[in-house]
């Protein structure tokens, strides 16, 4: 379990328009910045699939419902979790009701060594992964078009996209109990 943040947008960059000139700069002023996106995903260390939701903050109560809802969508593809990995975030570690729902569904939470990403090193690659297909990959007019391409993308990483790591196959094909 990781998050990553996306900075919120009104309209294309630089990048996609390619002008630099001084009135484009208009998105350094503090009246137009709008904030961040912040992806919170969790992947699973077999099969590779993923759950991801975007939210406006990374707090406790934002997190425990996103594992509940995450934990859910797992079971309801027949993986059934045992353990949970994430870095020591204050969210991930000081969080009671993430504790108190973990404990009921015992499952146990693993943390990974300060300061060392590759430990959680699956879900950074997702992340990477993420970012340079659908984030970057194409343009979009605002942060909010961005953001409805996400399940889309998401349905072809876990049904279609093959993936090195498994012999080139989609993530769903490695999921036990799957009908056909």
């Amino acid at each position: 379990m990781d998050t990553a943040r996306y900075a919120r947008f009104e309209r294309p960059g630089h990048r996609v328009t390619g002008d630099r000139s001084q009135r484009s700069r208009s998105w350094m002023q503090e009246s137009t910045r709008v904030g961040y996106d912040f992806a919170h995903a969790i992947l699973d260390d077999h099969s590779r699939l993923a759950y991801v939701e975007l939210h406006g903050d990374e707090r406790a109560e934002t997190v425990t419902g996103f594992v509940t809802r995450a934990l859910d969508w797992f079971e309801a593809q027949g993986v059934i979790p045992r353990r949970l990995m994430s870095d020591n975030a204050w969210s991930y570690t000081r969080n009671h009701s993430l504790r108190d729902l973990l404990a009921c569904r015992e499952i146990k939470h693993l943390r990974t060594k300060p300061y060392r990403p590759q430990t959680n090193g699956k879900v950074e690659r997702f992340h990477q992964t993420m970012a340079r297909e659908w984030a970057y990959g194409l343009s979009y007019r605002s942060h909010r078009h961005r953001n409805e391409a996400l399940p889309h993308w998401l349905e072809h990483y876990n049904q279609r996209r093959p993936h090195s790591g498994i012999g080139d196959r989609p993530p769903i094909s490695r999921v036990h109990n799957l009908c056909g």
